[in-house]
């Protein structure tokens, strides 16, 4: 016995060296390099390309100039009217995610000639005018335009449309030589900051995940290590643990599932992205030869200011920068996993039956909206609590609710949910139901069996209703589905009063 105790001491002293410290290595290289190398290459990056961005979209305004000057030197409009239909369209110009960004313009005096925020400046002599770090912004740019004809300001604005909030602001502007004009827009620090604390919101939770992960792991092997058991009590315990891996596997397959709505206003543009850059790179593609050989005739012509043959160099490479920089955001999404801890065996908790499938069905929100426009739920007051556990009932009917929305072919098909009590056989009930295909004869005698799925094509393990049913087996209870091949499916958990 003493010699017994003496090995489980060494082990104890001995294993966490041996795994604890190069896992803690590991972990703390991984986070050094995050947010010493990765974020502040991360944050230059995001900076130059917004940087870049604002010139192009001045760059587009300075054509917009241009075209109405040209119309004027043709005399289709006078050269009053140009000026002020270019202002007039420049006004009525906003982009960004919320269409609050602008372009201004003033000249070379300087006097505000447009300015769709600070309309009390239109028309004003503005050489006077002092950010809140007294910086002479308008005459810098007068002076930018001078020497370098277009450049890069930096300064204090107010935010938007709010006279209150006053922000750094990075913004490019460009003179128009034929009318004396300066014509700009610019970028608020702020927004990209907000950007790269968001991502680096996501790297502490992934970092926190995979810190924990190991934790466990380390816990486990030390575990592993130490015990010195019987072969028959081993066997039992590894049983058990295949079990709850089984039980663990699932749950996070529904969390990834999860996630991914969660993800939705992320992953929907960054789709988009990825769909259409590549059709407009063939669009591009398509019609460059008449370009090629319009220019080919003219030379001398510049588009956006510059000649056609760096334009277009520049163009392809912008269409492939999108195709790799929405490649690299999808990336980004599905490298951000959640990691949840393993259910309790605690199988003596009172279940709010209604509570628990009314956090089920708020988990599985955005998964059923986008899977129908038909979702209906019908709670019977007043039911009974019942023993056991929360977490992993609520986990079958999550399964159950994941299943009946990949069950629907269009968002016109319809997913019922009831609870239920059956007093005549003193059951609670609940019921999902879909109006989707349904399942064959065949298929449905077979649904509960282990690695029976119809969707194996598409990742599907066929281990969740198997899961799904031992829970309620454990709960004492009946998992059942009754289906009318062709008019939907309906999945019953029938749960024991006083189990």
């Amino acid at each position: 016995m003493a010699l017994f105790e003496k090995k489980i001491s060494l082990s104890l002293k001995t294993l966490p060296v041996r795994i604890v410290i190069p896992v803690a290595l590991t972990i703390l290289l991984f986070i050094l390099t995050i947010f010493l190398l990765i974020i502040p290459l991360l944050e230059k990056n995001m900076m130059a390309g917004k940087r870049e961005g604002i010139m192009h979209l001045t760059e587009s305004a300075w054509s917009t100039l241009n075209f109405f000057y040209a119309k004027a030197q043709k005399g289709l409009i006078s050269h009053e009217e140009a000026k002020q239909q270019a202002i007039n369209h420049l006004q009525q110009l906003k982009y960004g995610p919320e269409l609050k960004d602008y372009f201004w313009i003033n000249d070379m005096t300087p006097n505000m000639i447009m300015h769709p925020y600070r309309s009390d400046l239109e028309g004003k002599d503005v050489s006077d005018f002092k950010d809140p770090a007294d910086k002479y912004l308008f005459v810098e740019m007068v002076e930018i335009v001078k020497n370098k004809d277009a450049g890069f300001v930096d300064y204090l604005w107010q935010w938007k449309g709010d006279s209150n909030k006053i922000v750094p602001k990075i913004s490019y502007v460009k003179g128009f030589a034929p009318w004396g004009w300066i014509i700009g827009t610019g970028i608020y620090i702020e927004d990209v900051r907000q950007e790269i604390l968001t991502i680096m919101r996501r790297l502490i939770y992934t970092c926190s995940g995979i810190m924990i992960l190991f934790v466990l792991l380390c816990g486990y092997i030390i575990w592993q290590g130490t015990k010195a058991e019987k072969e028959r009590i081993n066997a039992m315990e590894q049983s058990n643990l295949r079990e709850k891996q089984l039980l663990q596997a699932d749950k996070m397959t529904s969390l990834g599932i999860l996630v991914a709505g969660v993800a939705h206003e992320i992953n929907n543009p960054a789709t988009s992205l990825m769909l259409n850059a590549p059709n407009l790179k063939k669009a591009w593609h398509a019609f460059t030869w008449i370009l090629d050989d319009h220019f080919t005739k003219h030379k001398d012509e510049l588009v956006c200011n510059m000649p056609y043959a760096e334009l277009s160099k520049r163009i392809d490479m912008m269409l492939t920068a999108i195709e790799d920089s929405s490649a690299r955001i999808k990336r980004i999404i599905t490298e951000l996993k959640d990691f949840s801890r393993p259910p309790e065996a605690d199988m003596e908790s009172e279940i709010d039956i209604n509570l628990m499938v009314k956090k089920s069905l708020d988990l599985t929100q955005s998964i059923l909206k986008k899977a129908t426009n038909h979702l209906s739920v019908d709670f019977e007051e007043g039911l009974p609590k019942i023993s056991g556990n929360f977490q992993k009932l609520q986990q079958v009917i999550i399964n159950l609710l994941v299943n009946a929305s990949q069950a629907l072919d269009n968002t016109e098909q319809s997913i019922h949910v009831q609870t239920s009590i059956l007093k005549e056989s003193h059951f609670i009930a609940i019921e999902v139901s879909d109006s989707g295909p349904g399942v064959s004869p065949g298929d449905l005698k077979k649904m509960k069996g282990p690695f029976f799925t119809t969707k194996r094509d598409h990742g599907g393990t066929g281990l969740g209703l198997s899961i799904s049913e031992k829970i309620v087996y454990d709960h004492k209870g009946i998992l059942e589905f009754v289906s009318e091949f062709g008019k939907g499916l309906t999945a019953k958990v029938l749960l024991p009063l006083g189990n």
